[in-house]
């Protein structure tokens, strides 16, 4: 029987290769490197310093952004609280993939809400993610504001904008905490790269 309600009968398949094998193969610890925050808190611009970093130090990496999955795999969703949601859902899940792979994962997704971000860590193993709170104040990134986002959700053009009529659940427990007002680029890369490559280095 078919139908928008039927659930497929599958099994998940056992390959002879174990994400153990994959990540000796490429001599590093997996992870999922979760950077969450508002709009212009700087997420994008330091997952995409951060890999550049790891890169050159001989990691194995990849970088999944926000702006770029919509543009794909999650061109169908819009920005209501469920779409929202959905979206982390089916990144979180290619993240674990990916991870299994034994690539370490750096993602840059808002991701307000705290019950999204805690489904996306039980995917993992212990210690294989990484929560990053890209920690920049309101007033900072409406003032940064690169894309006009904030003065066209303050003018009523968005709805549902987070931190202007959409909630943001900041993090309580992260593993890494990045205040980037008042620091550069590469000083918020040297601080993540202090805590993260000893865990990253097999």
């Amino acid at each position: 029987m078919s139908g928008k309600n039927s659930k497929a009968e599958v099994v998940w398949h056992k390959g002879t290769c174990s994400a153990n094998d994959r990540a000796e193969s490429k001599r590093q610890n997996p992870a999922c490197i979760w950077m969450t925050g508002l709009s212009a808190s700087g997420k994008s611009t330091l997952a995409n310093a951060l890999e550049a970093y790891l890169h050159q130090a001989g990691f194995h990496t990849y970088l999944l952004d926000g702006d770029n999955v919509r543009h794909g795999l999650n061109r169908d969703l819009g920005m209501s609280d469920e779409d929202r949601t959905e979206n982390i859902r089916r990144v979180s899940e290619v993240a674990r993939l990916m991870a299994d792979a034994g690539l370490i994962v750096i993602t840059a997704f808002i991701s307000p809400f705290c019950k999204d971000r805690n489904d996306a860590r039980a995917l993992f193993p212990e210690g294989e993610f990484y929560e990053v709170f890209v920690d920049t104040p309101l007033s900072v990134c409406e003032s940064r504001d690169p894309k006009g986002m904030y003065k066209k959700a303050r003018e009523g053009k968005i709805a549902q904008f987070t931190g202007i009529d959409s909630p943001y659940e900041a993090p309580s427990a992260a593993e890494v905490r990045i205040a980037t007002e008042n620091q550069t680029v590469e000083q918020c890369v040297e601080e993540l790269a202090k805590v993260l490559m000893p865990k990253l280095k097999r």
